[in-house]
């Protein structure tokens, strides 16, 4: 049976009322459903403060972006405990490259998703386990982004120097290689100035 839990557990979606109606599966596992989640980027969960995690514990946050044509998958987020309890995630990318093909069996599989909503999973674990567990997507995390952050980099080279392109013989274009140097001091100097620039 699904019970309410009494505000262990928030949640903050953007532009939208802070929520902590989550669900109780089981005793250890709490469910909450975010509509229409094609517009939600990131989100934060929180402990609300009036119930700690019990000693030794902590509260692995899994993430569930809905396909009709398979099981509900789910994607470990990271780890809230007492001394971190609150965390913010990016889901954008979760969104775009969910790979339903291979994903592990995990605390959340055996539970069914609504098939139009994403949906967020709290599973309590001891303590050592939930921080073994973040120990594997911190890597792809650092992957994917320098992979994002490659491709913008690149992308905006191209558009610079395209810019100073001239005609070459036999169908080819040539750049001044004096803009290549200015492209980079342009790109450090924005760099420095405000390190996620390439994000927007």
């Amino acid at each position: 049976m699904v019970d309410s839990v009494p505000a262990m557990f928030g949640l903050l979606v953007s532009g939208r009322l802070v929520r902590t109606d989550f669900e109780r599966l089981e005793e250890t596992k709490f469910l909450i459903t975010i509509n229409s989640a094609e517009s939600v980027n990131y989100i934060c969960v929180f402990l609300t403060g009036l119930v700690p995690f019990p000693e030794g514990t902590a509260g692995s946050v899994y993430f569930s972006w809905p396909d009709e044509n398979a099981r509900p998958n789910w994607q470990l987020l990271g780890v809230l405990s007492n001394n971190k309890p609150s965390a913010i995630f990016k889901l954008s990318n979760l969104k775009q490259h969910f790979d339903i093909t291979n994903q592990p069996i995990n605390a959340f599989s055996q539970f069914p998703s609504i098939s139009i909503n994403a949906q967020i999973g709290i599973s309590i674990e001891p303590l050592l386990n939930a921080e073994m567990q973040t120990t594997s997507i911190e890597p792809a995390q650092n992957v994917s982004t320098f992979v994002e952050f490659t491709q913008k980099m690149v992308q905006n080279l191209y558009n610079y120097v395209s810019s100073y392109a001239v005609d070459g013989p036999q169908q080819t274009s040539m750049v001044p290689l004096l803009s290549v140097q200015k492209w980079y001091e342009n790109f450090e100097r924005k760099l420095n100035l405000n390190p996620n620039f390439w994000k927007s």
